[in-house]
């Protein structure tokens, strides 16, 4: 975790203290569970029970839990002395007849939901962003590119509606996510309940709103935790894609959109002119990041027999680090898309760059649909058109083809005219819109 690429609220879900409530509420609703079915003493299970009601933890001590594992070399034992100092004789009965992974796997199963739901929020407010902004330049024309190069005009409000669709569809991809990695286990040494009944498993899963994993092995499996986080790679690649856009738009050949630089900024500490697309950048490095957890939480699904403990310290990183950063991430692009800087009369001039090439197609079409072969339209447009691109776009597409003879015997100069419409090219924005938002 870096402090530079953090946000509190995400940060805080990852600190000692938040981990030690978590092991804490496990702890007493699994005692709470064993009281109320017999395990131990209904009295001491309510006297646990009201200790957790009146916090008497209080403050998280985390440097007296650190010093009692300088000793015992053990997280969740350091906790449970600790924490037992605070009860009286009842003490004995925390943890009764359950494992460390029961402890560890919940709470981490808590704290990826917990994180989750931040992501999602995140996401809504890119969405909305992205919406706004979307339908404010529904119609502003600008050109289409493949390869790089100028293919046909479309409009900037489809690229946003386009990333809007993307991350509407990670929004469903991560709530599904969520949904899978957030189940409790408290099934005791190798999962099978011999000193841990599956009632007491079913209350913490209810208490903490998780669902029950059907069969734990003393870990929770870690395929659920491989789809987590190649989730959360997804998402970050779908950030990439729209800043590679914003990074490409905003270069001084095309400069169709750039990010806002505010008053006071500084592009360059050697070259005052300098607006550089630095946030966008930022964003495709800490999308490399993210991606990165995806392997090792995927080479974790693999654990010897049923527990080993190889993947405890690769979650130790992945979980803060890639949620972290996700989060700065997300939050950061919508204060982008939000404040970005459109230049339609730069996309119109960027359009008519080229001596009008970008219609080639429409002619092409209007050759066949006039009797022509596909082959010999073909040849007489791009005849036509490799002398506009060779000219570095300072002859006209139009006026070739109003000049060349085979191409008048079959079109009008009425019908070339026609042909070289902007608007013909965005007749569909309505449609595609309300594929992507609803129907109005």
């Amino acid at each position: 975790m870096v402090p530079r690429y953090s946000r509190p609220e995400m940060t805080a879900i990852w600190s000692p203290e938040n981990r030690y409530r978590i092991w804490w509420a496990i702890e007493v609703f699994a005692a709470e569970a064993m009281g109320k079915i017999g395990m131990i003493p209904a009295e001491d299970a309510a006297t646990i029970r009201k200790a957790y009601d009146d916090d008497v933890l209080c403050e998280i001590d985390v440097a007296a839990i650190d010093q009692i594992e300088a000793v015992t070399k053990h997280d969740v034992i350091a906790f449970l002395t600790w924490a037992g100092e605070k009860l009286g004789p009842e003490r004995r009965w925390l943890h009764q007849g359950m494992t460390s992974s029961d402890v560890l796997d919940t709470a981490l199963a808590v704290q990826l939901k917990q994180a989750a739901e931040l992501l999602i929020a995140d996401l809504d407010e890119l969405l909305a962003a992205l919406k706004r902004r979307a339908f404010e330049h529904k119609n502003t024309p600008t050109i289409g590119r493949s390869h790089g190069i100028h293919a046909e005009p479309t409009s900037f409000g489809l690229k946003l509606a386009q990333a809007y669709a993307e991350f509407d569809r990670n929004r469903t991809r991560l709530i599904a996510a969520r949904d899978e990695i957030a189940t409790c286990a408290i099934s005791g040494a190798v999962g099978t309940f011999a000193n841990v009944r599956p009632e007491v498993e079913a209350h913490v899963a209810e208490e903490l709103g998780l669902s029950i994993e059907p069969i734990s092995t003393q870990v929770i499996p870690r395929d659920r935790h491989a789809m987590f986080f190649a989730t959360l790679g997804v998402i970050a690649s779908s950030i990439e894609r729209l800043a590679t856009e914003i990074r490409h738009l905003q270069r001084t050949e095309v400069l169709e959109a750039e990010e806002y630089f505010s008053p006071g900024q500084k592009g360059s500490s050697a070259m005052p002119h300098k607006r550089n697309p630095v946030l966008t950048e930022n964003l495709t490095g800490l999308a490399r990041v993210i991606r990165s957890a995806a392997i090792p939480a995927m080479e974790n699904v693999a654990l010897w027999h049923e527990r080993d403990i190889s993947h405890s310290s690769v979650e130790r990183f992945i979980g803060p680090d890639a949620t972290i950063t996700l989060d700065f991430a997300l939050c950061r692009l919508t204060s982008v898309v939000q404040k970005l800087l459109v230049y339609p009369e730069r996309m119109q001039k960027n359009l008519d760059r080229m001596g009008g090439l970008i219609h080639s197609q429409r002619v092409l079409l209007a050759l066949t649909q006039a009797g022509l072969s596909r082959e010999d339209s073909y040849a007489l447009v791009q005849r036509n058109a490799m002398k506009v691109w060779e000219s570095d776009g300072q002859l006209s597409l139009l006026d070739l083809l109003k000049k060349d003879p085979e191409v008048t015997g079959k079109l009008s100069t009425e019908q070339l005219d026609g042909l070289f419409n902007l608007d013909y090219h965005l007749k569909e924005v309505d449609t595609i819109f309300d594929r992507v938002f609803g129907e109005a």
